[in-house]
C-alpha cells in the first residue's frame, strides 16, 4: 500500500483542530467516579504455565459497572522486591489469549497485566475470558459500533473504563511498586494505553503504537478498513444517525486523551497504516499534555515503507530501551 495520509513533513507539524464536547471532562468524571464503588480487586488464583522462569496468577478485577473482567499477571520467578508494572491492552478483536504468549515484559523484569478484552476475543489470537453483559444498545455487530448512538451506551465507554481500573487492580497486587506503572498498548491497546495517560494523572509512562480512535473524523474519510470501516458500513445503512455517531465517537477521541495526560510518552507508527491512518497518531502526539500543564518527556518512531505493523519487532526493542530509562528496573 502506497502512503496514502499527509507527508511525513506535515504530519511532524500536524495539530488538528478537535469538536470536543463540552461535557467531556464530566462525563469521564462521572463515568470514573460510579466505577471505583466497588474494590477493585477480585480475585488472584496462581495458574500453572509450563513456565520455569515466570509465575503467573489468574487475575479479576471489578471493570465498569462493577462487573468481573479477567487478566493474566506475571512476575519473574523468584524476585521478591516490589517491581514497576506494565499493564498492556490487546487489540480489536484479541481477548487475552493464554497466559505464555505474551512475556516481552516480564521477562525485562517487570511486574505485567494483560487485561481481557471484554465482549472480544473472537476474531483474533487465543479467546478471551470476560463477556459484556451491557451490549444490548442499538449498534452493529462489532464492538466499535456497538451503542453508536449514544456516548453512555457505547462499548469503549465500558472498555475505556475498564482499562483505567486495570492500573489500579495491578497496584493492589502483591509485588508491585504502584508508583512505577506504565500503560502499553498496540492499535485498539494502543488507544486504551491513551486514553488512559489521561484519565489517571499518576501514571508513570505509556507507549503507545498505532494507536485506534485517534483522529476518528479524519480516519472515517481516509480509510474503509476495519475497524473504522465497520463505523462506514453502520452509517451507510442508517442514514441520518451521524451527528449522534459522530457525538458518541467525539467522547472518545484519542486525540483528546491525549491532551490531557501527564506521564512521559512513547509513540510508534507506521506511515502506510490504512487501518489506523498514522496522522492519528501524529496528531495525539503533537497535541500531547497541552492541557494538563505538564513538559513530559515524548519521542515518537514513524516507519515510512511500514504498515499496521509500523516497527514491529525493532521498535520493541526501542520500546525496551525507553521504558528502562523511564522507569530504571533493577
Amino acid at each position: 500500500m502506497p502512503a496514502f495520509d499527509l507527508s511525513w513533513e506535515e504530519l511532524k507539524r500536524y495539530r488538528p483542530d478537535l469538536q470536543e464536547p463540552a461535557g467531556f471532562d464530566e462525563f469521564w468524571h462521572d463515568t470514573l467516579k460510579e466505577a471505583a464503588r466497588p474494590a477493585v480487586l477480585a480475585s488472584a488464583h496462581p495458574v500453572a504455565t509450563g513456565l520455569r522462569l515466570t509465575d503467573t496468577w489468574d487475575v479479576t478485577f471489578r471493570g465498569f459497572g462493577g462487573d468481573p473482567v479477567r487478566a493474566w499477571f506475571s512476575r519473574p520467578a523468584g524476585v521478591r522486591e516490589p517491581l514497576p508494572a506494565v499493564v498492556e491492552y490487546a487489540g480489536y478483536g484479541r481477548g487475552r489469549g493464554l497466559p505464555h504468549e505474551r512475556l516481552t515484559w516480564v521477562n525485562a523484569g517487570y511486574a505485567h497485566l494483560l487485561m481481557d478484552n471484554r465482549g472480544q476475543g473472537d476474531q483474533y489470537g487465543s479467546g478471551g475470558a470476560t463477556p459484556d453483559p451491557h451490549s444490548t444498545a442499538p449498534g452493529g455487530p462489532g464492538p466499535v459500533v456497538r451503542g453508536l448512538l449514544s456516548p453512555w451506551d457505547h462499548h469503549h465507554r465500558r472498555l475505556v473504563t475498564d482499562a483505567v481500573r486495570a492500573v489500579a487492580a495491578v497496584r493492589a497486587l502483591p509485588g508491585v511498586d504502584g508508583s512505577r506503572v506504565a500503560a502499553v498498548g498496540n492499535s485498539q491497546g494502543g488507544g486504551l494505553a491513551l486514553a488512559v495517560a489521561g484519565l489517571v494523572p499518576d501514571l508513570a509512562a505509556v507507549l503507545v503504537t498505532a494507536p485506534f480512535l485517534c483522529g476518528i473524523r479524519r480516519a472515517l474519510d481516509l480509510t474503509d478498513a476495519a475497524p473504522y470501516g465497520e463505523i462506514t458500513a453502520y452509517l451507510s445503512v442508517h442514514r441520518g444517525a451521524e451527528r449522534a455517531a459522530y457525538d458518541t465517537l467525539a467522547h472518545l477521541e484519542g486525540i483528546s486523551f491525549a491532551r490531557r495526560a501527564h506521564a512521559p510518552a512513547h509513540f510508534g507508527v507506521g506511515l502506510r497504516d490504512t487501518v489506523c491512518p498514522p496522522s492519528g497518531a501524529y496528531g495525539a502526539f503533537n497535541r500531547y499534555a497541552e492541557l494538563s500543564g505538564a513538559d513530559p518527556r515524548k519521542e515518537i518512531h514513524a516507519y515510512p515503507f511500514n504498515g499496521h505493523e509500523g516497527g514491529d519487532a525493532v521498535h520493541v526493542r526501542r520500546q525496551l530501551d525507553w521504558l528502562k530509562a523511564v522507569l530504571k528496573p533493577g
